[in-house]
């Protein structure tokens, strides 16, 4: 708990490979995907707990069942631990 531990190499590169990807795909700026990410996560955060190392959220493309066209989608796949009860304002 006091020790965190340390990423593997493996798996920095291969988060910074799906990043890479993920631009070539979406034509935005991995800085911006970045904060994009980190923003939804500290969203979600303040509902529920969830697994970090199983998280998954990706951006990708899909084609649209209104207009049939190819467009940009964000998917998520976020373990949920337990949902966290609301707080009084």
């Amino acid at each position: 708990m006091f020790f965190k531990k340390k990423p593997a190499s493996k798996s920095v590169a291969k988060d910074r490979l799906k990043l890479v990807l993920i631009h070539d795909r979406t034509n935005c700026n991995t800085d911006v995907l970045e904060m994009m990410k980190n923003d939804i996560l500290e969203v979600i955060k303040k509902y529920m707990e969830f697994d970090d190392k199983e998280l998954e959220l990706n951006i990708g493309s899909a084609r649209s069942e209104t207009t049939g066209n190819v467009v940009p989608a964000l998917t998520a796949n976020i373990p949920i631990k337990n949902i966290r009860k609301p707080r009084a304002k």
